[in-house]
């Protein structure tokens, strides 16, 4: 069976507590990009002018509750997007199609999970963000989804690598490594060539770190990092996913009110 990410809110609710009422930053993210791909899929598939102009909107109202949630990162000193909601309105608006390609759906992202003889995982510090992270990009049109692992790490890194197996599919807006809605595919890869030698416009450093001597700050490591070691010792591991939420929406109890 594959292994699941614990849900904290799920434990609590076990136990008989409840989400705390407060708003993250992360939930505003989350809300405003859902309200968005919601209305965006609307605009999508309507032909009526009535309902265009309610999902116009509600695009305006996820535009503010997303910027908020940019503003609260941003004074937390997280990387974030943008926090001017006419803009991001305009950008929303911009990827409205028509039908089935307006269907809004996360964007996939592949990365990869890559260990030495050493037992050290290998890692790269974002040029734009200056978060430490193991190689990953987006999933490039004709490639397989192990294809680009193999690419991404030789591109980041320098380092020739063959896939071995999948690992984790995680939520990028939970894991705390992106502001837009993406699923990431990680494998684990076994280095077999290459030397060190990181991307000039991608990537800031690279290198090898032992599981006690990690960089900081290192994205997202409390949900990933016991997973990805025990991969890189040999261990039989599973699929690691995110849990599911429950419930996925806040219900009135649960908020206070």
């Amino acid at each position: 069976m594959p292994a699941e990410v614990e849900n904290p809110q799920e434990r609590a609710d076990a136990q008989g507590g409840h989400a705390p009422a407060a708003a993250s930053a992360q939930d505003l993210v989350r809300w405003g990009e859902a309200l968005a791909a919601v209305a965006q899929t609307g605009l999508g598939f309507t032909e009526s002018l009535y309902e265009r102009e309610r999902f116009e909107e509600v695009l305006h109202v996820a535009g503010e509750i997303r910027a908020a949630g940019a503003v609260q990162l941003a004074s937390e000193g997280q990387p974030t997007g943008s926090r001017v909601p006419t803009e991001l309105v305009s950008e929303w608006m911009k990827g409205v199609g028509s039908g089935v390609p307006g269907y809004v759906t996360p964007k996939i992202a592949i990365g990869a999970v890559v260990g030495n003889d050493a037992g050290e995982i290998l890692l790269v510090k974002r040029a734009d963000s200056g978060v430490w992270l193991y190689p990953t990009g987006w999933a490039d049109v004709g490639y397989s989804a192990a294809e680009v692992a193999v690419k991404e790490v030789l591109e980041e890194t320098g380092i020739e690598a063959e896939p071995v197996r999948l690992v984790m599919v995680l939520d990028g807006l939970r894991l705390g490594i992106t502001q837009i809605p993406l699923y990431s595919l990680v494998f684990q890869l076994r280095p077999v060539g290459g030397s060190l030698k990181a991307h000039p416009l991608e990537c800031a450093d690279v290198g090898w770190f032992a599981e006690d001597d990690l960089p900081s700050p290192l994205a997202g490591a409390g949900m990933w990092k016991d997973h990805a070691f025990r991969a890189i010792r040999g261990d039989t591991v599973d699929v690691l996913f995110d849990r599911p939420r429950r419930p996925v929406w806040r219900k009135p109890d649960e908020d206070g009110t």
